[in-house]
């Protein structure tokens, strides 16, 4: 299953409408959506490494566009939605400590979140929540989203071949170890937040 999943997946990336989709999965996991673009980038550029750079940039524009969604829903809906959850659980006094300590270091905490498997859309929901600075969180934003996305392009486009090969032998590892770092995002949220 997980092969013809790859393959569908490897055929979809050559489409020539694939851009339109890595933008709005990028676009919709910054605010949303629980699958990470990465799953769309990865095999669009190895099947068209002359366009690494390409894929990169459109990535890194819908994943920051999306961030941009996921601070309004924080920043519009908190009062109507977000703080009557937090009630509900308990956490209502401690979200005030939480938001205060948030903004003295949202820079970074962005900065993480946007270059770790650490879901990005709680920290762009939580950014306008907070109320974090719009400036600050777009630039953490450029900045973190354009380095993993850039990297991830670079990599491939220097390594292309051996990274598909190793990615086809050992399939079943690369959804392990990706399921795991997912998961450890998750764990993470439930950590610190």
């Amino acid at each position: 299953m997980l092969r013809g999943l790859y393959d569908w997946t490897m055929r979809m990336a050559a489409h020539e409408r694939a851009p339109w989709a890595l933008f709005i999965v990028a676009f919709v996991e910054s605010s949303f959506f629980p699958i990470p673009p990465h799953a769309m980038l990865v095999p669009m550029v190895l099947a068209n490494r002359a366009k690494a750079w390409t894929y990169a940039a459109i990535t890194t524009v819908g994943s920051v566009l999306g961030g941009i969604a996921g601070y309004g829903i924080g920043y519009f809906l908190y009062e109507t939605v977000g703080r009557r959850v937090l009630e509900i659980y308990g956490y209502a006094d401690k979200f005030a400590t939480f938001a205060t300590q948030y903004n003295d270091y949202g820079a970074w905490i962005v900065f993480f979140a946007g270059v770790t498997p650490f879901p990005y859309k709680v920290i762009t929901i939580a950014s306008g929540v907070t109320q974090l600075s719009f400036m600050v969180f777009m630039l953490a934003s450029i900045v973190a989203r354009g380095l993993v996305f850039f990297t991830m392009g670079a990599l491939l486009y220097w390594f292309g071949p051996p990274i598909r090969a190793f990615i086809e032998r050992r399939l079943g590892l690369v959804a392990t170890v990706f399921t795991v770092l997912l998961f450890a995002g998750f764990a993470a949220i439930k950590l610190f937040v």
